[in-house]
């Protein structure tokens, strides 16, 4: 799903960002990204896209992820695709969703046939688990980052606290599904917000 929203009406790069000089450089730069997200990717996307790129703002970052997050499809998949949009259009859309698999397929599709041969390894399971908890400790890392965006946000710090310790209520302790966390809370919060943005 392309979906053009308010930050496409400025497309002009800011002193403080930049943005892909072409489709060549769109697709290199998320085919780079995507084969370095390996367990961790919220903090991989972050790093690349906001700190290394300087394509979005730590703001941007956290509105249009909370977007993807709640379309339909990889997370990771639909921002690239929304970056791509915003920069070219339905070409770049295209051009950033195939920088997205392509590379992350072929990878896929070798390691699974080594898996297979390699599957029953007792070391092989233990490196899997030990690998998860990197992949925790690396989005509890970026979690903490992205805090900082919230500074800045219309309902103020200790109401988006309460957001997100609610989400983890519901989500980590209550383990309901991620899409009533979404449309529940996530509704509360669009409402109150746009109340405060309210002219």
């Amino acid at each position: 799903m392309v979906m053009n929203h308010h930050h496409a009406t400025n497309l002009a790069p800011q002193p403080d960002r930049s943005q892909p000089q072409s489709l060549t450089d769109l697709f290199i730069s998320l085919t780079v990204l995507a084969l370095q997200g390996f367990g961790g990717v919220l903090a991989v996307v972050q790093r690349e896209l906001v700190e290394k790129k300087r394509w979005m703002t730590n703001e941007e970052f956290v509105e249009e992820w909370a977007v993807a997050q709640i379309m339909p499809g990889p997370n990771v998949v639909n921002l690239a695709m929304m970056i791509g949009d915003r920069y070219f259009g339905l070409r770049g859309a295209m051009v950033a969703l195939a920088g997205m698999l392509t590379a992350p397929l072929i990878v896929i599709l070798l390691l699974a046939l080594v898996y297979s041969h390699f599957a029953g390894h007792p070391g092989v399971a233990g490196a899997l688990r030990g690998m998860s908890a990197v992949a925790a400790g690396l989005i509890a890392a970026t979690g903490f980052k992205l805090l900082r965006a919230l500074k800045k946000h219309p309902l103020r710090t200790p109401l988006c606290a309460a957001f997100c310790a609610a989400c983890f209520i519901m989500v980590a302790l209550l383990r309901l599904p991620l899409g009533y966390a979404l449309l529940g809370l996530g509704a509360i919060a669009c409402t109150l917000t746009y109340r405060k943005l309210k002219p």
